[in-house]
């Protein structure tokens, strides 16, 4: 049983190339490597912000605490 082997990962690789030329798959693998990094920063600012609004709902929220029911609100019928 086996996995894939070295020939046949060269095989892949030069029937790609054949396909799509080494500048297109350089320009290709920039352009995920970009995509990868622009997703990685935005889950990290996203932590951040999430973060700090929680640290700020916190300080706001300091020593107030409201309890209570919510309830269906009638309508007026004019």
């Amino acid at each position: 049983m086996g996995g894939i082997s070295v020939w046949q990962l060269l095989i892949v690789l030069a029937i790609v190339l054949v396909l799509f030329g080494a500048k297109r798959i350089k320009t290709l693998g920039s352009d995920l490597g970009g995509a990868v990094k622009g997703f990685k920063q935005a889950v990290k600012d996203g932590e951040e912000e999430g973060k700090s609004s929680d640290a700020k709902l916190e300080e706001h929220e300091e020593g107030r605490v409201i309890d209570g029911e919510v309830t269906r609100k009638e309508r007026d019928k004019a």
